[in-house]
């Protein structure tokens, strides 16, 4: 069928439950769900055969509305945090999943240019870094404590610090990725050039192996929530540079909504690398077993939530 027979096939069907939705007219349960599976199933056809017109995007949108609409009718005991937290986010995850691999992308370009920017400029590091803490660390490093840094102040104080620092990272990434996703790539540049500056500073001393088990204790999680903030950022960056079928306000206003759910995400996680490097990064000459559990552990909990999860979902739900 062409797609214009389809369109005629089927408008004013679509008008009318689009009226219903929109103007969030009371709709019965029953007639709700009917349409839902009915907007599904021209959903499923329009992308098997019109999969880059904005038919498909159209009843996408549609078919979003109604769910949302049917789950928020519903009477039901069901916890609407774990809902939020075991579908909504992954969901959200998943719908902004090529921003935040370019996200990824992008940081880890900047970790190398940081790391051979100063392998072959020396002055590079102190530039990034500063005198004060290279001087610093460079000590701590003669005295065989590599990662001295991370013990100094109280292990409360630190880890509140440290949080609220990062936490403050995660939101100007996507704050700034309001000027046109540009914003959100300058603070991923920025972070990844001084992380790889950072870990040539240990490099070139012959201790980056000692160094990075205690960096990376809580920097799995830190870096990598940043990254994700960083996602979220360019996401809604590109709402507004390529709004497809959408008005350019229409486009960012669903890319906040959705963008804001994985930004929250990353809240809880900042707070455990916060209590990781407030409180056990200090101690992490204690055992080179403990740095590694915790280092898989934090690469698991990642991978599982940011990967792994939505992509189940997202094969169970049929998600685009």
């Amino acid at each position: 069928m062409r797609e214009a027979s389809f369109i005629d096939k089927n408008k004013d069907k679509w008008i009318l439950i689009e009226s219903n939705l929109r103007n969030k007219m009371n709709v019965a349960p029953d007639l709700l769900a009917s349409n839902y599976i009915e907007l599904t199933n021209d959903l499923a056809y329009a992308q098997t055969f019109y999969p880059s017109s904005k038919t498909k995007d159209y009843l996408n949108e549609l078919a979003i509305l109604a769910h949302q609409q049917l789950y928020r009718d519903q009477k039901s005991s069901e916890n609407q945090i774990w809902r939020f937290i075991g579908h909504d986010v992954p969901e959200a995850i998943w719908a902004i999943r090529k921003p935040m691999l370019y996200s990824l992308l992008i940081f880890c370009f900047a970790i190398a240019i940081g790391f051979f920017s100063a392998h072959y400029d020396l002055d590079f590091v102190r530039l990034i870094l500063g005198d004060y803490y290279v001087d610093m660390s460079i000590k701590n490093i003669e005295s065989g404590d590599p990662a001295g840094v991370y013990a100094g102040g109280s292990e409360v104080g630190s880890a509140l610090a440290i949080t609220i620092n990062n936490v403050r990272v995660a939101f100007l990434a996507f704050a700034y990725g309001i000027f046109y996703s540009i914003g959100a790539g300058f603070i991923l540049f920025s972070n990844g050039i001084m992380v790889g500056a950072f870990h040539y500073l240990f490099y070139q001393h012959g201790v980056l192996r000692e160094a990075m088990s205690a960096i990376w204790i809580h920097g799995v999680i830190e870096l990598s929530v940043i990254v994700v903030a960083g996602g979220c950022g360019i996401a809604v960056g590109n709402s507004i540079l390529f709004p497809k079928s959408f008005t350019r306000l229409a486009s960012f206003k669903r890319m906040i909504k959705t963008a804001s759910k994985v930004l929250v995400s990353t809240v809880p996680f900042f707070i455990v690398a916060g209590f990781l490097e407030g409180f056990v990064t200090r101690h992490y000459q204690f055992s080179i077993w403990m740095c590694m559990v915790i280092i898989v552990l934090s690469f698991l909990l990642i991978g599982y939530t940011y990967i792994l999860r939505p992509y189940q979902l997202a094969k169970i739900h049929g998600w685009n």
